[in-house]
């Protein structure tokens, strides 16, 4: 299953060398990458940090609180907190390159 409507989980791909992992929607995308096998810097899971931020190269997510620790110019970027981004279709995640 993909992103269809009505699925039952997404597709969360990490770069482009074709690593990838179910994403669920009722869980943060951080949980599904560490399920999936996929090693996701992380620390406090709960969006303070910002140790797990990445960018979001495609698809969308939803955020179960209003402020999740980034800036205005950090979400037009297209950066993410996935330790409390939930994922709403397929998403292709990076890693940040400080």
């Amino acid at each position: 299953m993909s992103s269809a409507t009505n699925a039952a989980f997404f597709i969360a791909r990490v770069g482009d060398d074709g690593t990838q992992c179910d994403a669920w929607p009722e869980q943060p995308l951080l949980q599904s990458l560490e399920q999936g096998g996929i090693d996701w810097p992380s620390s406090c899971r709960a969006g303070n940090c910002r140790t797990c931020m990445g960018v979001l190269t495609a698809g969308s997510v939803r955020y179960a609180m209003d402020w999740p620790g980034l800036t205005p110019e950090e979400k037009e970027m297209g950066c993410v907190l996935p330790c409390v981004a939930y994922p709403l279709e397929d998403v292709t995640i990076e890693p940040m390159s400080f």
